[in-house]
């Protein structure tokens, strides 16, 4: 029986007709991931041109916010057909903000996922750490019954002080603080693993860059973006990796290989 590869990757493009001017089907073109999930999209799908809705050789799939055009928004673009494809948890004051896509294929379920920014105030904060607790709930729902999980996308807590260049200042801006960070604790304690630390302990790899500060030229910046599987598919995993030189936005693309 032939091997079964998989190239995953998830990117925040920040608004997908802007990354579309900046050369994203032709990247898309070349880089052919297997799996592709985008994160704050800012779109529906009847806004966009038919190219980025079908592009030859995928299937593409859009879970866009119904309570405000032009904000937040998540695609699936696979070339495989998915055996099911999930759009939000199933709470509506999370799913209308569309947040959450998945799919399940044979060897396993993955979810790309725009998890909330905290920053603006304490409502949002709050609102942030209830998505968190429902999503962990969401995904180990799933591993109860039996399917092997993954879920990736812009998580919008940098988890140690290796994962930002000015852990210090930023200790309680929300994105660094204690309460955010534990929760990637209890990620990893309910059995998944940060792939890209399993592949790289280095410091230094940064996923989002401020535009203000021109952040990314001095490699200022945080690691936000992950892939976390289940333990169980770690075998399975033979690399993780982030995507430095893919311009377009201010985060960057991050992506997993595994191998059935």
């Amino acid at each position: 029986m032939s091997k079964r590869n998989y190239n995953i990757i998830s990117w925040n493009v920040n608004g997908i007709r802007a990354v579309q001017k900046k050369g994203f089907l032709d990247w898309l073109d070349t880089e052919s991931p297997d799996i592709l999930f985008l994160q704050e999209t800012k779109a529906q799908p009847e806004q966009l041109d038919g190219e980025l809705v079908y592009p030859m050789g995928y299937h593409t799939y859009f879970h866009s916010a119904s309570v405000k055009k032009g904000y937040s928004g998540v695609a699936l673009y696979s070339k495989e057909e998915p055996l099911e494809v999930i759009k939000g948890m199933g709470i509506e004051k999370f799913d209308g903000e569309g947040r959450v896509i998945g799919a399940e294929y044979k060897d396993f379920v993955v979810f790309g996922v725009y998890f909330p920014n905290g920053k603006r105030d304490i409502d949002r904060l709050n609102y942030k750490l209830e998505f968190y607790n429902e999503f962990l709930k969401f995904v180990d729902g799933y591993k109860k019954k039996g399917k092997k999980v993954i879920f990736s996308g812009d998580v919008n807590t940098a988890h140690k002080e290796i994962d930002l260049s000015r852990p210090k200042e930023n200790v309680k801006v929300s994105g660094f603080m204690p309460v955010e960070r534990k929760w990637i604790d209890q990620v990893i304690e309910h059995g998944y693993i940060d792939t890209l630390r399993e592949f790289h302990e280095e410091p230094e790899i940064y996923t989002w860059f401020d535009f203000k500060t021109r952040g990314r030229e001095r490699n200022v910046g945080w690691r936000i973006d992950y892939f976390f599987i289940q333990e169980e598919l770690k075998k399975h995993m033979t690399d993780a990796f982030t995507l430095q030189d893919v311009m377009g936005s201010d985060h960057i693309p991050v992506g997993i290989k595994l191998t059935f």
